[in-house]
């Protein structure tokens, strides 16, 4: 059994980076948490009602996919900055370090988001190996309306090097990405159910698969 943590700015990242790949997990008897690093807030603007919505979702999410244990930080969302990281890291090594992970999901480091780029510098900053001995694999996660809208420069592409075959679960995220309604859209809306399809048919296509989802491998250790 490895112990698999993901790592999500706002929820409903780890379903379209990475839902198939935790099903799997889950299938295969591993043991995955959550970790989200931001919230929102009537203070903000938001409804309560819209607010209290976020929090079911969370909770139905955690709930159908199987998460062990869910952490939420509970940053304002869309007000990340690289001031935050100092809050952020020993709260985040706290979570690993209660956790133990061996495999680290995390976001890719150029979205189009600040709250992604943050929270992958904070993350990141929770990875060494000579106090997290723990970690082996360390891997990022496309996220669609995100990675897609990266700035096209050669150090901000994201490099897919790892692909993991999700064609038994990926109906499973698709009926699991729908809890998200509100994030959901029609084509095309880069947050279509036809959209993630179409991505996973491509990153299938590309390994001879009939669905797969892609990542980035920044680090695996063999041990």
């Amino acid at each position: 059994m490895k112990k698999i943590i993901v790592i999500s700015a706002h929820p409903d990242d780890e379903i379209l980076g990475a839902g198939g790949t935790l099903l799997k997990h889950i299938a295969n008897g591993d043991e995955v948490y959550w970790l989200i690093t931001t919230n929102i807030f009537e203070a903000q603007g938001f409804s309560k009602q819209r607010v209290d919505s976020r929090q079911q979702e969370i909770r139905k999410v955690e709930k159908t996919l199987g998460i062990k244990e869910t952490f939420l930080l509970n940053y304002h969302t869309m007000q990340l900055s690289y001031s935050s990281i100092l809050d952020m890291v020993p709260r985040i090594s706290k979570i690993f370090n209660k956790v133990k992970p061996e495999v680290i999901y995390c976001l890719n480091r150029s979205d189009a988001h600040s709250d992604h780029r943050v929270t992958f510098d904070a993350v990141m900053a929770c990875t060494k190996s000579f106090r997290y001995p723990f970690i082996k694999q360390v891997l990022l996660y496309e996220c669609i309306s995100e990675t897609e809208f990266a700035p096209a420069l050669p150090e901000k592409v994201f490099l897919p090097n790892f692909f993991v075959d999700v064609s038994k679960h990926f109906d499973q995220k698709l009926e699991i990405m729908k809890i998200y309604e509100s994030e959901l859209e029609e084509h095309p809306f880069p947050r279509s159910l036809r959209n993630i399809e179409a991505l996973a048919v491509f990153r299938g296509a590309s390994v001879g698969v009939e669905y797969a989802e892609a990542f980035q491998l920044i680090k695996y250790i063999d041990k």
